[in-house]
């Protein structure tokens, strides 16, 4: 099955499928600008508990995913921010954030480790708890993930998961 969505169609103002024929630019307000129309859809398809893989430009991205998107112009920091503008973090599991364990240096923390756990703070408006993987078992939790996003991250271990929470009514409203 394809999906198609629609947009303005080569600025002529009328509806026309994103099917790449032709140069589209949307502009929306409060939208962040690296959230594509692709990423959109998978954001808004998935439900409470899938995850999405952030990536770095070295990861084995086209062979474990099942959903690839790419984003090679951004930093994998850049691009989970975007993300975490939109998407609520499962608060129902200890860690809704997993990264990447350093190879044979369990212990050590990336500097882009801190820089992730940062923007889901600042996303969330409350400190987010991480865990971490080792590389193999990233790389199999990454295959389950209902999309992984590549970025164009050259530094080493900037591989994140993050587990999409549910988004609550506020109190008293109706069903």
């Amino acid at each position: 099955m394809r999906h198609c969505i629609f947009g303005p169609a080569g600025g002529s103002g009328k509806l026309g499928p994103l099917d790449g024929s032709h140069e589209t630019h949307i502009m929306l307000k409060t939208l962040d600008p690296l959230l594509g129309p692709e990423l959109l859809h998978a954001l808004a398809s998935m439900g409470h508990g899938d995850e999405i893989a952030i990536v770095d430009a070295n990861f084995p991205a086209a062979a474990c995913a099942r959903r690839l998107l790419r984003i090679d112009g951004a930093s994998a920091t850049r691009v989970a921010q975007a993300v975490l503008s939109l998407l609520p973090l499962d608060d129902f599991v200890a860690a809704p954030l997993v990264t990447m364990e350093v190879v044979d240096k369990p212990d050590e923390v990336p500097g882009i480790v801190g820089e992730f756990r940062q923007a889901a703070a600042d996303a969330e408006g409350r400190p987010v708890a991480a865990s971490a993987l080792p590389r193999e078992a990233f790389y199999t939790r990454a295959r389950e993930a209902f999309a992984v996003v590549q970025s164009g991250e050259t530094r080493l271990y900037g591989n994140l998961l993050l587990r999409k929470g549910v988004l609550r009514p506020p109190p008293g409203a109706g069903p």
